[in-house]
Parts: structure tokens; sequence; C-alpha cells
């Protein structure tokens, strides 16, 4: 005997066909954060590894003058103003190019034209969004992990899922992503840290329920 289309059984049917899709997406998300994921491309980084940025202070070291030597930090437009040479553009150099550029400018004015640079510290942004009390760039002048960058936003507000935070790394023109578990963390668990590079992103998304 068939059933008929209104008939209740053939409705809980119907609802059940439906709702199956659904709740099999759900399962999915919730059990992705125990699927094990390959980690964040994790390449060198520190002050000597990129160009200069705004931020950055330099030491200058003149062994033929030590009267020259000083330390400078890059202001917004990434230039360094020196004695004889003037205004020079830093930013966007290594400090291989930047040493043999002024060691070439120094040339008429030095007997001893080498000029050595050291890179003393380095500030660099990372993105912080989602669920956070105050979302948006942070400058980082030490290493920092992803729970310091987001107590560094402002904390996670009380809608925030700590145990699904995702960092995005650009690694060789490709977005690649991590999912970390902080809640363990923040109940005393001990847990391996992860520090941040620059540009990374860390999304904390909102509980869905």
């Amino acid at each position: 005997m068939l059933s008929s289309p209104c008939h209740p059984r053939s409705r809980r049917t119907v609802r059940q066909r439906l709702l199956l899709p659904l709740l099999v997406l759900l399962v999915a998300l919730h059990s992705g954060c125990q699927t094990p994921q390959s980690p964040l491309p994790n390449p060198p980084t520190g002050p000597s590894h990129g160009a200069l940025a705004p931020g950055d202070v330099v030491k200058l070291t003149f062994p033929g003058a030590p009267e020259l030597n000083q330390s400078q930090k890059l202001p917004a437009d990434g230039k360094i103003s020196l004695p004889f040479v003037g205004e020079i553009q830093a930013s966007g150099k290594s400090l291989k190019q930047l040493q043999v550029e002024l060691s070439g400018l120094y040339k008429s004015q030095l007997k001893n034209t080498d000029v050595l640079l050291v890179l003393e510290s380095s500030t660099i942004p990372v993105y912080v969004s989602g669920a956070v009390g105050k979302p948006g760039k942070i400058l980082l002048d030490r290493p920092m992990t992803v729970l310091e960058a987001i107590m560094e936003a402002g904390g996670a507000t009380n809608m925030a899922n700590l145990g699904r935070v995702v960092v995005i790394r650009n690694a060789n023109g490709r977005h690649e992503t991590q999912t970390f578990d902080l809640k363990g963390t923040l109940k005393g668990r001990s847990a391996e840290t992860f520090e941040l590079r620059a540009y990374d992103m860390v999304y904390v998304p909102e509980r869905f329920f």
C-alpha cells in the first residue's frame, strides 16, 4: 500500500532527507578540528631576512669615522638622513644593498668607506579579525604567539570560538591556513606555541550556538 504524500510518516521521511545533508555538513565542520593538518610553511624570519621597512631601527657603524656612528628608526617615508650624503631611501632594500650603496656614497667623503649595518629591532604587521575586541593591524616588535596577538587585539569576545582559530599565511603566492585550538591553553593545559610571521592573518570565528 502506497503512503499518501500527506501522511505523517511521508512528511517525516521528506524532512529527514532534507536535513541529512545539513547534518553531514555540520558534523564535518565540527570534526574538522580533529583532522590532522599540514603545518604552515615556516620560513626563517628575523631582521636580516627581508627588506627594511618603516619602524625598523638600523645601527650604522663607520670604522673609519666613529663620530658618525648612530642608530636611526626608519620613518613613514622609509628615508634616513646621514651626514655628508643627505637623505637616503632605506625601506625596500636589504641591509646588504643599503650597505653597498652607502659605501659608494661615502667614497669621496671618507678614506675608509666601510659602513657596517645592523638591524637592532624590527616592527612587522599582522592582522587580527573576527570575534575580538579591537580587530585590525598589530605591529609586532618581538616574537608573538597567536594567543598573544588575540590579547593585543582586545581579547576574544564572549561569542568567540577559540577552538577554531585560523592563521592564514602567504607562502610562495598561495594562502596557506592552519587551525588552532586555544581553549585548552586558557584552561591551563600546556601546548606548543606557534609564533606569527610578518603579514600573517589571524581569524577568530564566532560560535554557531
